[in-house]
């Protein structure tokens, strides 16, 4: 895994006013999820590091739009959706 991430979110979300945290081991999840929900005086940026050949879903490809998510093994969820 390349320790430096471009751009650097952490920095990022401080250079807007919001609180910036990096998980880079899989035993920090839980510590940096309940401490964002902890914070409540600004937005919450997690840097989730992992390796490069992680299969990380659902996800979008770099270069696509959000309307071209994809799924593992194609199983796309459901969603529970309200009558609006």
């Amino acid at each position: 895994m390349n320790s430096h991430s471009v751009p650097d979110f952490v920095k990022l979300a401080d250079a807007y006013g919001c609180h910036g945290i990096r998980v880079t081991k899989a035993e920090e999840v839980d510590k940096a999820i309940e401490k964002s929900m902890e914070l409540n005086d600004a937005p919450v940026v997690i840097d989730f590091q992992v390796h490069r050949d992680a299969m990380v879903w659902p996800m979008v490809a770099a270069g696509t739009g959000n309307d071209e998510i994809q799924f593992a093994r194609d199983i796309a969820p459901t969603w529970e959706r309200g009558d609006d």
